[in-house]
């Protein structure tokens, strides 16, 4: 089926048909392609909570598709499916690591708590990439926070930020 828009000619303002193949304005049936969302190339470490937001995503999207391929907006379900594409991938490669609750060692999933030359304390749980969010406490393993944590003791010294910070709790 080939998809054909009308048009006034500017000569004699006569109208004609073209192909859309030879316009460059687009139309309701066209979606540009999108770019895939990046999935990296670190592996995919997750906490259980991590694995349920995976899941939780996966479903909430599948459920915004439907509204979406409903409703018959075409731009939002060619995005919905992109985000999918990555929820599903991101979900088939997850591996769910569950901290050693006897190490004395800074571990993925711990919480770990510091305290800054000012008195400050901070606490910083180390999760997966997606599971991130510095807001409320979980970095990902990968930050440079995390790279300063992985592998302390208690009591040892850390680079944070300009100053140094003091581990002085380990939580699983």
């Amino acid at each position: 089926m080939e998809i054909t828009k009308v048009y006034q000619n500017r000569r004699d303002g006569e109208e004609q048909a073209m192909s859309v193949a030879f316009v460059k304005e687009p139309n309701e049936d066209q979606v540009e392609g999108l770019p895939e969302r990046d999935l990296g190339t670190d592996p995919n470490f997750v906490t259980v909570r991590g694995l349920a937001l995976l899941d939780e995503a996966i479903e909430v999207g599948q459920t915004r598709l439907e509204e979406a391929q409903f409703a018959g907006n075409k731009i939002a379900v060619a995005m919905i499916r992109r985000d999918l594409r990555y929820w599903r991938a991101r979900r088939s490669t997850a591996e769910v690591v569950i901290p050693r609750e006897d190490s004395d060692f800074v571990q993925f999933g711990h919480s770990v708590s510091i305290r800054r030359p000012n008195g400050q304390i901070d606490v910083f749980r180390i999760v997966g990439i997606d599971e991130a969010d510095p807001g409320e406490g979980r970095i990902s393993y990968l930050s440079p926070m995390a790279r300063q944590l992985v592998g302390r003791e208690e009591g040892e010294t850390i680079r944070a930020g300009a100053g140094n910070a003091e581990i002085i709790a380990i939580l699983c």
